[in-house]
């Protein structure tokens, strides 16, 4: 990369950690306080989120078709500003119904401004100077979570855990968009293949890549894992107030996912080249199945939670590197936007299915019934990732 693109690359990375603040972390950091003031409760306040990422996943397979027409920076100049608005409208939300759709306004914006959008483009303009180019956006961006529970506590102590969407909405508009304009000004035009040849080479590739069992490997495993991650993060407060852990002592350990995911990225980046796609993604996924026996382990022993955390944010932090990079080692870098924006409806359902699900998880079993979702499908994920990454063609 050359110095401009590196500083594009760094300003990304800033801004996707302004906009995940409050259209992603915010939601866990406030619900104690949103279920508190709303008198709502947890299944209609979980709907939101859920319905803001059902609209990101009907919605990002167009969003890659439009980064492979060579139009994907025009999103990033908009969609923050449509995102900010949405997160204002939640501040002053009345009722269930304008929460639920300030979520889907949200979520349309998501489809077109927050990784997806940046690693397909990245990964359409670098080749193959993409993995270290997205593992510096990761190592950035992942830590939105340690800003935000911080953050959202002390908003949400100062002027309501509603209102704390205003303080979010501000960290978009003001943050996100002149730092997306800036990086989008300095990584220069898209690419702008013909539209005619575009459409049919990126159509023929995502039809020969839907033929191919190892696509939809891959999906399933990173539908798993993203469950279990949306499953832990929204409701990561009342689980550790259940293992005995203290609000404030949570609020820590939360916040503490951040550099964890930094930390596992750190590992990835200075290894570089030597470690193979496939091992770290096994090696990942073996960190979530830890962490989520952890969490089962910290009944007895509270301050384990931090461990939980620490295991959880590394092995994340290194499979949202993986995603885009195995699917570019097992399918290639043809139509990359068209078939990673098909590949990530996937996590992007097991993330929306999250919230809602762990709602009636907690209903009808309490959080035992979270921690048994944890391990089953932390070793599912596991499982078939040992099964279908043990073949070297994978890597090819």
């Amino acid at each position: 990369m050359n110095p401009e693109e590196s500083s594009a690359v760094w300003l990304l990375a800033l801004g996707l950690l302004l906009i995940y603040a409050g259209s992603y972390y915010a939601f866990p950091a406030l619900l104690p306080m949103l279920e508190a003031e709303t008198g709502w409760g947890k299944p209609a306040l979980a709907l939101g989120p859920t319905l803001g990422t059902l609209t990101m996943a009907a919605l990002t397979p167009l969003t890659g078709w439009v980064v492979d027409r060579g139009k994907g920076r025009r999103m990033l100049l908009v969609l923050p500003a449509v995102a900010a608005l949405a997160m204002a409208a939640l501040a002053l939300a009345p009722n269930p119904w304008v929460w639920w759709g300030g979520w889907v306004v949200i979520g349309a914006a998501q489809a077109g401004a927050v990784y997806e959008t940046v690693f397909s483009l990245l990964t359409r303009r670098l080749g193959a100077e993409a993995r270290p180019a997205i593992t510096r956006v990761t190592m950035l961006a992942g830590m939105s979570g340690t800003l935000t529970f911080p953050l959202g506590h002390w908003l949400g102590a100062t002027f309501g855990g509603q209102h704390a969407y205003f303080g979010f909405a501000a960290l978009t508009l003001l943050g996100t968009l002149p730092l997306y304009a800036l990086a989008v000004r300095r990584l220069g035009p898209d690419l702008a293949p013909s539209p005619a040849a575009e459409d049919t080479e990126a159509g023929s590739a995502l039809n020969a890549a839907l033929r191919r069992p190892a696509f939809w490997g891959i999906a399933a495993i990173f539908a798993a894992v993203w469950l279990n991650h949306g499953l832990l993060l929204t409701y990561i407060l009342p689980l550790f107030h259940d293992r005995g852990v203290a609000a404030g002592t949570a609020t820590l350990a939360a916040a503490c996912l951040g550099p964890a995911q930094l930390a596992g990225r750190l590992v990835l980046f200075r290894g570089g080249a030597r470690l193979r796609n496939a091992v770290v993604t096994q090696v990942s996924l073996g960190l979530v199945v830890v962490a989520a026996l952890l969490l089962v382990a910290a009944g007895a022993a509270p301050l384990l939670v931090f461990a939980v955390v620490a295991a959880q944010g590394a092995g994340m932090g290194l499979m949202s590197i993986m995603r885009p990079m195995l699917l570019a080692d097992v399918l290639g870098r043809r139509g990359f936007g068209g078939i990673s924006g098909v590949a990530a409806i996937a996590p992007l359902l097991a993330s929306a299915l999250a919230p809602s699900l762990g709602a009636q998880l907690l209903a009808i079993w309490g959080p035992p019934g979270i921690f048994a979702a944890l391990v089953l499908l932390s070793v599912f994920a596991l499982m078939l990732a040992l099964a279908m990454l043990r073949r070297p063609p994978l890597e090819g």
